[in-house]
């Protein structure tokens, strides 16, 4: 479920969010959502539920607790992301009596001078703040960090110790993607400001990903890291290839071979795929995570894998005669992922 709403557009973002909307408005917005989960027809225990945005947490969630209590077991998982901004106890009281049992906080850098031109509105002695707050709440707590935004001198730094220190069960780790019509994309033609080179990048998120294991985060996708049976079950689900639904302004939805996207409409756009299509999107994302690829059925794709295992970039694993062997990312593969995959599809 996606609520849309963010106290003013950070610099790097152009995801579909709305700034210096009222409370009112906010509100009301959310009772509508509750209520178009009501309408759903065949709605089910939900194995997740994720609350993304924007901020969901400018909006009062209430609404929520009743209409979702007879579709979550105790076993359901149910994320809400939070800015440190929004972190009160009286908010995390809230969550937790709707039944939020995750949450994920947007930090996005531990540097005050880039989160200051991020535009995110905080420190990082706020965010810490606003962390061992939730970890005071809910046990089952990470946060989001950017890498490679202009200004950045470094991959870790002297508050990466105090990072450790945190009980992160979870951690997301984005390279910086320059977004045309950005905030910052401006900035930066206007600037003539240069961003760091590939090779940065990447020598910045390797030492991330080590530092991720020395702290207890084990890498289970490409960007995501987590203390072992603390890996978010939702996102997991979406690299698997499992159907989703997808509710709100700015949701985007999958359900067997509908793709349904809503951005700015009453009626979201619907895409049907042809059951081939489907099945390959379905497949190929697997090959994001630990878990690897296995192409049974897909003998076409096997030369295109072993090449790539020759080359280093895959671990070809024959784990099962019957369904052939799986492929995993190896350390280098990781950086060239979405290449192996543009083969595959």
């Amino acid at each position: 479920m996606h609520f849309p709403f963010c106290r003013r557009k950070c610099t790097y973002c152009v995801l579909h969010s709305r700034a210096g909307v009222s409370q009112a408005d906010r509100d009301a917005y959310a009772q509508q959502l509750a209520q178009r989960i009501v309408a759903t027809e065949g709605a089910a225990p939900f194995k997740t539920i994720y609350f993304g945005g924007g901020s969901p947490g400018l909006c009062d969630l209430t609404p929520f607790g009743a209409i979702l209590e007879p579709l979550r077991t105790e076993d359901t998982e149910f994320t809400v992301e939070l800015n440190p901004l929004d972190v009160t106890h009286e908010k995390l009281q809230e969550l937790k009596d709707i039944g939020v049992n995750r949450i994920s906080m947007g930090v996005q850098s531990l540097d005050d001078d880039i989160l200051r031109l991020m535009g995110r509105g905080y420190t990082f002695a706020e965010a810490e703040k606003a962390f061992a707050r939730i970890k005071e709440h809910f046990e089952n707590a990470g946060i989001d960090l950017i890498v490679g935004y202009p200004g950045e001198t470094s991959a870790l730094t002297p508050r990466h110790a105090r990072l450790a220190k945190w009980g992160l069960k979870h951690c997301s780790v984005y390279s910086l993607i320059l977004e045309e019509g950005s905030i910052l994309a401006h900035q930066i033609k206007r600037t003539k400001t240069a961003l760091p080179d590939d090779d940065t990048v990447l020598n910045r998120l390797a030492v991330i990903a080590r530092f991720m294991k020395d702290i207890g985060l084990e890498r289970y996708e490409i960007s995501n890291y987590a203390v072992p049976g603390y890996e978010c079950r939702h996102n997991l689900a979406t690299w698997r290839g499992e159907d989703y639904l997808g509710l709100g302004d700015g949701a985007c939805g999958r359900i067997g071979l509908t793709r349904t996207r809503n951005f700015g409409g009453q009626t979201p756009e619907v895409e049907t795929l042809s059951a081939g299509k489907d099945e390959v999107e379905r497949r190929i994302f697997s090959l994001r995570t630990r878990e690897g690829l296995n192409p049974f059925g897909h003998p076409d794709w096997l030369p295109i894998l072993d090449r790539f295992a020759s080359e280093g970039l895959l671990t070809k694993i024959n784990a099962n005669a019957s369904l052939g062997p799986t492929y995993r990312l190896t350390e280098r593969g990781t950086e060239v992922c979405d290449t192996i995959l543009a083969e595959l599809d």
